[in-house]
């Protein structure tokens, strides 16, 4: 049962989809890694490292590929990729599937049996293997992290021989994973921090962290949270009333930070240009949705956009800008789901396709596409 490691393909992609803990568990249920030379270099994992857990090195994907009956990635395989993967072949990833239609089609046509990690389940059991929760964590970190190497003064309130500086006053949009961390991180820094989200069950989970919840309380806001736990697509009428609560609230912060996602859609737009507009000088304002069009008007993928006296930091792929600690996690949640689908007799690969985890995540088998979402795509 040989295990294949790739090194990523995207040009901004640095984290990696095994670490040598993962590799040495590997080994010990019976199988055969292999790791593409330089795959761990951009997380801080050396060829050595994976060479001393029990992989072997590869020079090229090719290799790195060739006879492979699991796949290891962060990202869905590139089109390049698919001619080097063995058919049938289990491939565990984040595949990123909604508007991307015709590269699931690929997949599906190149054979190959492709895991969504990101549609596991949000049950019990699958809470370790929850990959957009352990990423989002550390991006809702790194985001206050961003935003306090951008933003020009401290954020905690210091009271020196010279005066009493003020705490920064920081606004998360969306309690979920990422906010929470955002806000557990920002109180940590000492700043003054108010959050807002349209789920009820966030106002307790905001308050426990000592931040200020801010949201339109009516009938709507306390059925606006699906049974899976994700915020539901709010009416007009409540947009509006919200957005005029915020824009109030949003001039009076240092720092924004929107986090705000819904599986399939087009990210919500939450700060609009006059209100960033009303925010004072030095002020800045952290997107996490920016690589789905963004929570906030003007925000540029990639980029530090300023907006007048205000910088709106749009960077991609925020959980890697700490791929070591990413890596590391993400690695242990393919990890915990690829080990339920390894006899332990055997030592072989023996997938339940009627397996609930498996059921949720397929999204290509057998060469076609099997996903209920995909299916008509």
């Amino acid at each position: 049962m040989k295990i294949a490691v790739p090194l990523e393909v995207h040009p901004e992609e640095t984290r990696v989809a095994a670490t040598p803990d993962t590799v040495k568990r590997f080994v010990g249920l019976g199988a055969e890694v292999v790791v593409q030379s330089g795959a761990g270099t951009l997380s801080r994992i050396p060829d050595a490292d994976y060479e001393a857990a029990g992989a072997s090195i590869a020079a090229t994907a090719a290799e790195t590929y060739s006879g492979a009956v699991v796949v290891l990635k962060v990202r869905r395989p590139a089109a390049e990729e698919l001619p080097l993967i063995t058919g049938g072949a289990l491939v565990v990833a984040t595949m990123d599937p909604y508007g991307s239609e015709d590269a699931v089609k690929a997949m599906a046509e190149a054979g190959i049996a492709a895991v969504a990690m990101e549609f596991m389940p949000r049950i019990t059991r699958a809470q370790v293997m929850d990959v957009l929760s352990s990423q989002a964590n550390l991006a809702g970190y790194q985001a206050v992290i961003d935003a306090a190497g951008v933003y020009d003064r401290a954020f905690p309130m210091m009271m020196t021989a010279a005066g009493t500086v003020p705490a920064a006053r920081v606004f998360v949009m969306g309690a979920g994973v990422a906010g929470l961390q955002a806000i557990a991180t920002a109180r940590r820094l000492g700043a003054v921090v108010s959050a807002t989200d349209v789920r009820p069950a966030s106002k307790e989970q905001v308050e426990s962290l000592g931040a200020k919840f801010v949201a339109v309380e009516d009938e709507e806001f306390k059925a606006a949270e699906t049974a899976a736990g994700y915020a539901k697509p709010m009416s007009a009428e409540y947009q509006a009333k919200q957005a005029a609560l915020v824009a109030e609230h949003i001039r009076k912060q240092d720092v924004v930070i929107t986090t705000a996602l819904i599986p399939g859609r087009p990210a919500p737009r939450l700060v609009s240009s006059a209100m960033i507009a009303s925010m004072r000088p030095g002020s800045v304002l952290v997107d996490l949705a920016v690589e789905r069009g963004g929570n906030v008007e003007g925000a540029v993928a990639g980029e530090i956009a300023e907006v007048g006296a205000v910088r709106i930091v749009g960077y991609r792929n925020v959980a890697g800008r700490i791929a070591a600690t990413a890596s590391q996690l993400y690695a242990k949640n393919l990890f915990a789901f690829v080990e339920t689908l390894i006899d332990k007799d055997t030592k072989s690969l023996a997938v339940n396709w009627d397996d609930e985890l498996v059921k949720a995540t397929v999204l290509t088998r057998d060469g076609a596409v099997v996903h209920p979402a995909f299916i008509s795509a």
